[in-house]
This record gives C-alpha cells, structure tokens and sequence, in this order.
C-alpha cells in the first residue's frame, strides 16, 4: 500500500525559513571521562518521530561552518525506513550561535521517491558560497541496498545566503564521474576542505569513491579527490588510487568514504574506510603534497587503528590531528576522539583517546565551532546506532592530554619492539622466574603492531602459562587478530562458568565466507596451580595441549587467520577490550610452525629458536619512557 503523503518541510527554494531559533531538544550534558560539563556539551539535533517531514530515519551526517560563523548540520532524511536506496532528501539544520541552539529543519533536496543523498559540504570562504556536493540513485521501495551495478551520479547545490536557500542542483558527471566508474559512486559523506597552503590556495577539495563493473562483476575500486579552481564552477578528478578486484571477488583494500584535512604544512591527509580487502585494518590513509593533484603513494592500511567498518572524519586542531570514529573493532560502537601528533603518520591507541559515548555510534563529522571549539555531530543512540543524530561541543582540554609512553614488559623474539603494560598488571611469582598479575579490571599487555605477529595460512603454535581461581566470566588468556565471528583472528581462553579452556581460529580463504574452529578442555582448571596451555595448528589438524598433553583436536579450517580486519595482540584480555582476565600469566610464546609432541612437551624448545614470533617472559615490568 503507498504510503501516506507527507508534510515534508518546504525546500528554501519556494520560500525561506523562519529565523526563530528553536532548541533541539538536549541531552544531559556529560563529559566522559570525568570532565566537567563546561568543557563538553550535547544534545540530539536529528531524531525520527521528533523532526517535522515524517522521516523514518536520519543517518549520514556532515557539518561545516560559514564564514559568517553559522553551523550547517546536514543530514540525510530517510522516508520509508534506514535503508540506503529509498526515498532519501538532504535535509540542514542552522545554528548562528556555536551548535547551542538550532533552528528548524529544512529541505535542501527532495528526493521525490529516489536517492538524494552523500552530502559533502564545502565552503568557499572567499566568496562565501556554501557548496554541496551530493549523489543520485533511483530510489526503492524496501531496505535493501542499491543493486549491483548501481548507477550513481554526483550533483551540487550551493548558497550564497548563509544556508537560508540553495540553487537548484546540476549534474556534475561530465566532469568527475568518467565513464568506467559506471557501478557505485559516493561523495564523502564528510565535509571537504579550501586549501590554505600549499601550491593551490583556495582550491576546493572533497573525496569521492567508486566502482567499475566490466558486464558481469565489479573489477576495481577507486578513491580519489575532486578539485576545483574556481569556486566550484568546474571540477575534475585529481588525484586517484585504484585497486583490481580479483575474479574470486578478493581484494587487497577498498578505499571509502574518504575524510580529509589540510596538515600545517599545507599538505592533504585523506582517511578512509576500509572494507574486506585482504589487507589488515578497517581504516586506511594516504597523503597528498600538491593539493590534491596526486597521492605520494597508494592507500595505506592502519591494522592497528581499532575501528569497525564505518566512516569517520578528521580535523587539524593546532599541533594535532583528531580522528572521530567508533572505537569497537568489531561493532558500531563507543564513538572515539583520537589523536596524532606527527600529521597522522601514528594515532594513539583506543586507551589514550577520549570516549564521546559508549552507547552504539557510527557515522561522523566535526567542525571548528572556534579557536578553542570542536563540534562533532554523530549518530548514536541507546538501542541502534541509526537511532538519532547527536551534536556534542567540546574544547581541547576535554581531550585526553598527549602522554609520556607507558610501562613496558620486554619481547625476546628477534627485533621486537616492547610490549606495553596497561592498567596496572604487577610482577608476581611465576611458573618460571616472574610473572604479570592480571585484576581483571583494566590490565592487560598489548604488543605495538609489526609484520612478524600476522600468521597469515601458516602453521602455527602458541602457548603460555596461566594460574587463575574465577569461577566466572570470559578469561582471555591471548587474543591474536580480530574479534567476532567473521573477523579472522587465534585466541586461547578460560571460561570457568562452562568448566573448560579453550582455543580458536578464524579464517578467510579467498573469497569464501569466514570458517572457525574450536578445541577445549575438559575442565576449566581454575585451581590456583600453574598450567602449561599450546595450541598448535598443523598437519590438517588444530590440536590443543595442557600441560605437555594434546586434551582436543580438530580438523583445521583453511585459510588466513589474519586478514581484513583490525589486528591486535593482546595478552590478558580481548581486542575489543570486553572481558579481562584475573589471575597470572607467564611465558607467552608464539612460532610460525607447528612444533612436534615433544617440543610443547620441553615447553621451551631451543629447536624451535628460529621460529620465534613472540616471546613475552612476563617477568618485569619496566617504568614508562
């Protein structure tokens, strides 16, 4: 049955809006972590059910601010439901007084049944004009997404009144869309940038991706940036990174939904999303020294930049660059400020960066509310993180301040750089020589990441030593690789509340969807004795040994066990940081082969030297740098 027409908010081009201010409704303000409510600041700005026009769904936010100082909080205004490719308009909300009221809700673009959507807003602040770039889709009418291939086309809108009313669209395809990216197209969704510095002042730049489709499958990705030297009359393609698509459908990256920002030295740092390539990270990045023309290089992924697959943003505040995106590497969740100091070249580590919310989140933007002032409009919500769009104000010394590094336990295997030693895991007796005590609350030890830790398809076997007492809860002993059941990843655990120990192994192989499995003990020899605990994978077989002993065995599951994903090596506790363990752990050791019987049996066998990718002896810790 159709729907019901709707009083959808009038589009600026028929009239303007009225300039009254009204609130959107607030959120309690908070600051977590245990800032004061001064320094952080939000309130829900988009929200279904609340907002005038009868959208089902708000999600894909961006935001920019005029050089009139007003904030422009794009939207898209989903009617039908939270699917991609229905009945989609952009929609803006203004606010002339740093995000703390907002004015009503507009229609920038009626999408009139189809896709309008992607917004990608930019202002020429030489002129003035606020520009907005966006994309096309015929639309339909259940949640699924476009079909493959999607034929996609980009468009701009621009204001020369502050946002109050916007032209009528043009198609932009004859100059950034060339013929063979014929599949998908998107522009953003994030704001882009006018260049400052560098070679070409006052170009106007944003990020695009794309797909070719040659018949019968898709056969590249694209990323690239769009320029414009004239105040966004005309554009092309500038600089542009390209990845074949193999015929089992694999891939080493898939650049997207590219963020960008402009470094102190006038240069281009451009982050995106990652998706399934084979290459470890859900987030990658490249550089451009002459403003957007060019990559120095192809894109760059960051395995150890926890992230799930989504779109994030970045913004230069100062000395440092700030990265918004959810923190989970497995799900949409706990939106994450992150920083780096060196122009993105490294980013901290989720426990140095500042948590916005821990409710779920995902898509995002900010903007220079001020000198001293960042705006960061999100979804979020309690339930799904489609639930609503958030806009929360915070200063810089909000953030989490730049730290000193911090204590480190010493790895012995060949060239390693040390482990770091979170919370406050201590020295205590060990099986051999010392050990680290674990609370279960926050220590943990993590390794910096290095191209020795991914096992790849290989044969492997790591073991340790752990003595524990809890008679609850997820135990993590050692995580290697991702989290969830599609992520590639090794882990041995304890889970006393089911009486065993166990191990695990994910794989992809090729295009083939993901493949587990599993092997455990008995008992959950939670008895406060020392227990020697391997997992071996080799011969066709995944076999688990305790205490010199094989106690589980099971056919193997071919394939890489670490590939597409984040990757982290963490001893004492999951990568997503969900579950700690309590007790003692000593003498982690991992090698790239499958030692014999009588090798796990030695516990420490000289044979194997060559082999070794980790070893942690866990019995020092030594104070921060």
């Amino acid at each position: 049955m159709p729907s019901p027409p709707r009083a959808r908010p009038r589009s600026p081009l028929l009239a303007l809006v009225s300039l009254c201010a009204l609130a959107a409704a607030p959120l309690p303000a908070h600051a977590e972590p245990g800032s004061g409510a001064a320094r952080f600041e939000q309130q829900i700005l988009f929200e279904a059910g609340r907002d005038p026009g009868g959208y089902a769904c708000f999600r894909i936010p961006a935001i920019v601010r005029t050089t009139e100082g007003t904030l422009l909080a794009f939207a898209e205004g989903r009617v039908l439901n939270c699917g991609d490719a229905g009945d989609i308009d952009i929609v803006v909300k203004r606010s002339t007084d740093g995000g703390r009221t907002w004015g009503p809700l507009q229609v920038v673009n009626d999408g009139g049944g189809d896709t309008h959507g992607n917004p990608a807003p930019v202002v020429d602040r030489t002129t003035g004009r606020v520009l907005l770039v966006e994309t096309y889709n015929a639309g339909r009418t259940d949640a699924a997404g476009c079909a493959v291939p999607c034929a996609r086309t980009p468009h701009l809108q621009y204001s020369d009144d502050d946002g109050r009313t916007w032209s009528a669209p043009r198609d932009l395809s004859a100059g950034i869309l060339p013929p063979d990216w014929n599949s998908w197209y998107a522009t953003g969704p994030v704001h882009g940038v006018q260049l400052t510095g560098g070679s070409r002042p006052g170009r106007l730049v944003v990020g695009v991706n794309a797909e070719t489709w040659d018949g019968e499958r898709v056969t590249a990705h694209h990323a690239a940036l769009v320029v414009s030297d004239d105040g966004g009359e005309h554009w092309r393609v500038g600089a542009t990174d390209t990845w074949p698509v193999a015929a089992d459908g694999t891939f080493r990256q898939k650049p997207s939904e590219v963020a960008l920002t402009e470094r102190a030295d006038g240069s281009l740092l451009v982050t995106g999303r990652e998706e399934n390539g084979t290459d470890l990270g859900h987030r990658t990045q490249a550089v451009s020294l002459d403003g957007g023309d060019s990559f120095t290089g192809p894109f760059r992924a960051l395995p150890d930049l926890y992230t799930p697959q989504v779109q994030g943003s970045v913004l230069r505040l100062g000395d440092r660059l700030l990265l918004s995106a959810p923190a989970d590497p497995d799900r949409r969740r706990t939106m994450t400020i992150r920083s780096s100091y060196d122009g993105g070249a490294t980013w901290d580590g989720v426990d140095r960066g500042t948590v916005v919310t821990r409710d779920w989140s995902g898509y995002s933007d900010m903007v220079a509310v001020d000198e001293g002032t960042v705006g960061l409009l999100y979804e979020a919500g309690a339930v799904d993180a489609r639930d609503e769009i958030r806009f929360a104000r915070f200063t810089e010394d909000w953030l989490q301040p730049r730290r000193a590094a911090g204590p480190t336990t010493a790895d012995r295997a060949p060239g390693a750089a040390p482990a770091v030693v979170l919370g406050g895991a201590r020295v205590t007796d060990g099986a051999v020589g010392g050990a680290l005590s674990f609370d279960g609350a926050d220590d943990a030890v993590r390794l910096p990441f290095d191209e020795r830790l991914p096992l790849g398809e290989g044969d492997f076997t790591a073991s340790l030593r752990f003595r524990y007492t809890a008679a609850d809860g997820e135990q993590p002993l050692l995580w290697m690789g991702g989290v969830g059941p599609a992520q590639p990843q090794v882990w041995l655990r304890a889970e006393p509340g089911d009486d065993r120990v166990q191990g695990l192994i994910t794989t992809r192989d090729g295009g083939s969807a993901p493949r587990s499995a599993r092997v455990r003990t008995e008992r959950a020899h939670n008895d406060g004795a020392w227990h020697h605990l391997a997992l071996r994978r080799g011969g066709g077989r995944l076999t688990l040994f305790l205490d010199g002993s094989a106690v589980g065995g099971t056919a193997d599951v071919p394939g890489s066990v670490s590939r597409n994903s984040p990757f982290g090596v963490h001893v004492g506790e999951r990568v997503d940081g969900r579950a700690r363990f309590t007790g003692a752990i000593d003498e982690v050791r991992v090698w790239n082969r499958a030692l014999t019987d009588e090798e796990i049996a030695a516990g420490d066998p000289p044979s194997a030297l060559g082999n070794t990718v980790l070893h942690l002896p866990m019995d020092r810790v030594d104070a921060s740098g």
